[in-house]
């Protein structure tokens, strides 16, 4: 069983830049997968950036070059730096933790209970 629990949301203005924070409980947090995603009203969740336990990275298309994903797994957490914000980028975001490293929201099994993200234009 794992806890997520994610943090650094709020408001920025459109250029800005926001960290947002995921701290997994649990001793086995290096075996897992881990995500980020994003929802914003009336849209499907959507994949942002993925961390294996193994080291590799994937990120949307959305997000290449402006989103960083990093892992600690000496402190169980995982980060999202975004850079260069959009107000599309505005929606509720989660962090999440599976077995597969995969761009799939339905292959991760435990979530955060997400953090809002807003940017003004």
């Amino acid at each position: 069983q794992v806890t997520l629990v994610e943090s650094g949301g709020g408001s920025v203005q459109a250029g800005g830049s926001l960290t947002l924070s995921c701290t997994a409980s649990g001793p086995t947090f290096s075996t897992y997968s881990m995500g980020w995603f994003r929802q914003a009203p009336g849209k499907e969740r959507e994949f942002v950036a993925a961390s294996s336990w193994s080291g590799g990275f994937l990120d949307a298309n959305s997000v290449k070059g402006r989103f960083t994903i990093s892992r600690d797994n000496a402190k169980n957490t995982v980060d999202l730096r975004m850079n260069s914000l959009k107000p599309e980028d505005t929606a509720v975001y989660y962090c999440a933790a599976g077995s597969r490293f995969t761009t799939s929201h339905r292959m991760y099994d435990y979530w955060g209970q997400g953090t809002q993200v807003t940017v003004s234009s």
